[in-house]
C-alpha cells in the first residue's frame, strides 16, 4: 500500500458532475471520485458511448451500489447527435462492464441528463466543474438548448481527443470519434477546458503488480482489480505492458493540477475528413492564429496518480 494520498474530510470540495459512459475506466473514475474526499459529487449523468445508453445508465448505478455512494443518476443521449452509434465492445465486452455481476434492483432518478445538468446549474449558486468521461452528446446538447447554463460552469476537464496518435483511428480518440459534432459545440462554447487525452491517458498505466496491490486493498479493492483483470485484456492485446486508466485520470486533475502537465493551445475538432473525422487538431505553435480555447494534458505523473487512486479506493 502506498503512501496516503486522500486529503482530510474537512478539506474545501469541488462541486463537479460527473457525465460518463461505463465502461470500465469510468467504474475506477467513479471510485476515485467518491474515495478521493475532494469532490461534491452533484450528480452522475450517463451517456451512450463504449456500451449502448441502456447499459451505461444501469452499469453507473451498478457502480454506485457496488461503492455505497448515494447520489442523483441521470440517463442521457442514446446516440450520438447525427451519427448511428458506435460502441467499444471489443474493449468493454457486451454489458459494457463484462466481468461485473450488476446488481438488479438498482434506480435511477426522474429527470434526463440534460433536464438534471440545466437545473443543477442553474440552482446552484456556485460554479461548479463538469468532468465528461465519454462522449460529449449530453454537454453539447445541454449547452445548445440552455446556453445561460455556461456561466455557472467553473470548467469543463474531460477524457477525450489526443494530439498524437487516435485509439480507434489513426488519427482519433474514440470519446471524441464518438460524437465529432458534440465535441466541436463544447470546444467552441468558450467554457474554460481542459482536454485529458491520450497524450497522457496512455501514461496512466497500471501494471499487472500494482493491480495486485489493489486487489488487497479490501472488497472495493479486489472489485476494481477484478475489472482491471478484464479491461487489462484488450490493452495486452494492442502490446500494453500496462493499463491505462483513462477516465480516472480526468478525475484526478479535477482535485490536483499536478498529477498532469498541460499546455495552453488551441483545440478544434474535424468533423468531415475522410481519414481524421474526430480529430482533435492541437495547434501549440500558434500557427492557425487562433486564440488558445484549452489546456492540453501532454505528460501525467504516474506515481502520484496511482497514489490518489489506490488511496481513495482505501477509504471506500
Amino acid at each position: 500500500m502506498r503512501g496516503n494520498g486522500v486529503y482530510p474530510e474537512n478539506s474545501e470540495k469541488i462541486p463537479v458532475i460527473i457525465d460518463c459512459d461505463p465502461g470500465h475506466d469510468d467504474a475506477i473514475a467513479l471510485m476515485l471520485a467518491f474515495g478521493c474526499r475532494r469532490l461534491d459529487v452533484l450528480g452522475i449523468t450517463t451517456v451512450a458511448g463504449n456500451t449502448t445508453g441502456e447499459n451505461a445508465y444501469r452499469n453507473a448505478l451498478a457502480i454506485l451500489s457496488l461503492i455505497s455512494a448515494d447520489v442523483s443518476v441521470a440517463r442521457g443521449a442514446d446516440s450520438p447527435i447525427l451519427r448511428p452509434l458506435h460502441t467499444s465492445r471489443d474493449v468493454h465486452g457486451e454489458s459494457g462492464l463484462d466481468g461485473l455481476s450488476v446488481p438488479p434492483n438498482a434506480k435511477g432518478g426522474d429527470l434526463s441528463a440534460v433536464e438534471f445538468l440545466s437545473s443543477t446549474l442553474r440552482r446552484s449558486e456556485t460554479k461548479i466543474t463538469l468532468v465528461p468521461t465519454g462522449p460529449l452528446t449530453n454537454i453539447a446538447i445541454a449547452f445548445l438548448a440552455f446556453p445561460d447554463i455556461k456561466e455557472k460552469i467553473e470548467r469543463v476537464v474531460l477524457m477525450g481527443g489526443v494530439a498524437g496518435q487516435g485509439n480507434v483511428t489513426p488519427s482519433a480518440e474514440f470519446n471524441i470519434f464518438a460524437d465529432p459534432e458534440a465535441a466541436r459545440v463544447v470546444f467552441q462554447s468558450g467554457v474554460p477546458i481542459t482536454m485529458i487525452g491520450l497524450d497522457a491517458t496512455h501514461k496512466a498505466l497500471v501494471y499487472p503488480e500494482e493491480v495486485e496491490e489493489i486487489r488487497k486493498i479490501g472488497r472495493v479493492g479486489a472489485l476494481a482489480a477484478g475489472l482491471l483483470d478484464f479491461y487489462s485484456l484488450a490493452y495486452k492485446a494492442r502490446g500494453f505492458k500496462g493499463t491505462p486508466i483513462h477516465d480516472a485520470l480526468a478525475v484526478a486533475a479535477v482535485f490536483d493540477e499536478g498529477v498532469v502537465k498541460t499546455e495552453y493551445a488551441r483545440v478544434d475538432v474535424e468533423i468531415r475528413g475522410e481519414f481524421t473525422a474526430g480529430r482533435t487538431v492541437v495547434d501549440f505553435r500558434g500557427v492557425t492564429g487562433k486564440e488558445p480555447n484549452a489546456k492540453v494534458a501532454v505528460d501525467v505523473d504516474r506515481d502520484r496518480f496511482l497514489n490518489l487512486l489506490m488511496s481513495a479506493i482505501s477509504v471506500l
